[in-house]
């Protein structure tokens, strides 16, 4: 017996002291993944210096850079754009009328690749109908003086919406140009497996048409709907990020377990099917449906943290944060770092304790320099925060 207290004592000393920030969650049970390895030393994290760099904003959705170090955000319940710019922030004329209830709101953004030349911005937003509202695409020129922007049309309609739950909506502009909007279900059951709605689904159109981007999977159908869709089966899309190898990731909320991170394929079905009804009970990934349904990169198993918005870190300056993926969350009131190989198998997770003090964390977007910017999402006094390594 004291033998075996001695060997167990031995192995608890082994463990490395990075072991605090333990893998986060699991991986879900797909053969080609691995179960997530400890975290690397910790020396080789620096340290993260987080600063408030704008202050006073109420609910802030999403904040995106435009130049000369201003920044744009999106406040989702008072529907207001905001201009920040060296310490002063002013809200600009906004010519819409946003439909505002609970979940849904002025939500994502995106500024055009192209913005010195076109001064294009792009809003995910809560609209109005003749016979109730819906979600939608709306893309918007910026006046010179920065004082405001002038609406050229919206892209896309008709993203369902009932009582504003799960309603989205992640707006991510790819590399290869094409505009991304990454939907919820709307909380209706239905949703997610139906092809003629354009809810539950990571789409893909045009950014200046509007139309379905030509390379998806359906491009041909009959269905209007169905020519957006790239993937489908999702819950409530809310965070969308790129990789530097070109790859398309998404982050969703789960019911009340299995929040998942996901590597979208063209055409996927990523398994959400909450019906009869909505019934919540069912997996996020339902593997007993007809046909093949790809499986969660990452999920949180129970309890959830409300996975919202997500971006690559980049730069040598992050040590071995470099090439992972910062994930924000609502719920967990923290910022996760997830490390992916390059076959997009979960290695390890990292949860830093200089950003566990700021409440719920929305979205995620690079500063120019590399530096990290994150909403916090409180309902007042929120915040844009910096986040850069030392």
């Amino acid at each position: 017996m004291r033998r075996l207290s001695v060997l167990v004592l031995c192995m608890l000393l082994a463990i490395p002291a990075s072991a605090s920030a333990s893998p986060f969650g699991q991986v879900a049970p797909d053969p080609s993944q691995t179960a997530a390895s400890p975290p690397q030393r910790a020396t080789a994290f620096p340290a993260l210096r987080v600063t408030r760099k704008v202050r006073g904003l109420s609910s802030p959705w999403d904040v995106k850079r435009l130049p000369r170090g201003r920044l744009l955000i999106s406040e989702r319940d008072t529907a207001r754009l905001v201009l920040w710019r060296a310490g002063a922030k002013r809200a600009l004329r906004f010519p819409a009328r946003v439909w505002t209830s609970g979940e849904t709101g002025l939500m994502s953004l995106a500024v055009d690749p192209k913005f010195t030349d076109n001064r294009r911005v792009y809003t995910c937003q809560g609209g109005f109908t003749s016979t109730g509202h819906d979600v939608r695409v709306v893309a918007w020129r910026m006046n010179r003086s920065y004082t405001g922007v002038r609406r050229i049309r919206a892209l896309l309609r008709g993203l369902p919406a009932t009582s504003g739950r799960h309603g989205g909506c992640r707006l991510l502009i790819a590399r290869s140009g094409a505009l991304l909007v990454g939907t919820g279900d709307a909380a209706t059951g239905t949703n997610p497996q139906n092809h003629n709605s354009l809810g539950g689904k990571v789409l893909r159109l045009n950014r200046f048409t509007g139309k379905p981007h030509r390379a998806n999977p359906w491009i041909s159908s009959s269905s209007v709907a169905r020519r957006y869709l790239l993937t489908y089966g999702h819950r409530n899309v809310q965070g969308l990020a790129q990789r530097a190898d070109r790859t398309l990731w998404s982050v969703e909320h789960g019911p009340d377990r299995d929040d998942e991170i996901n590597r979208l394929v063209r055409g996927g079905n990523y398994g959400w099917n909450p019906v009869p009804g909505y019934n919540e009970s069912v997996p996020m990934t339902d593997h007993a449906l007809p046909g093949a349904q790809v499986s969660a990169r990452w999920r949180s198993g129970f309890p959830t943290i409300a996975a919202s918005g997500a971006a690559w870190v980049r730069g040598r300056q992050w040590g071995s944060y470099n090439g992972t993926l910062a994930v924000a969350a609502l719920k967990g009131s923290r910022l996760v770092f997830f490390k992916f190989d390059r076959a997009g198998r979960l290695v390890w997770t990292r949860t830093p304790t200089a950003l566990r003090q700021f409440g719920r964390l929305r979205s995620v977007t690079r500063a120019g320099n590399g530096d990290l910017l994150v909403t916090t999402a409180n309902g007042s006094n929120d915040a844009v925060l910096r986040v850069s390594p030392r």
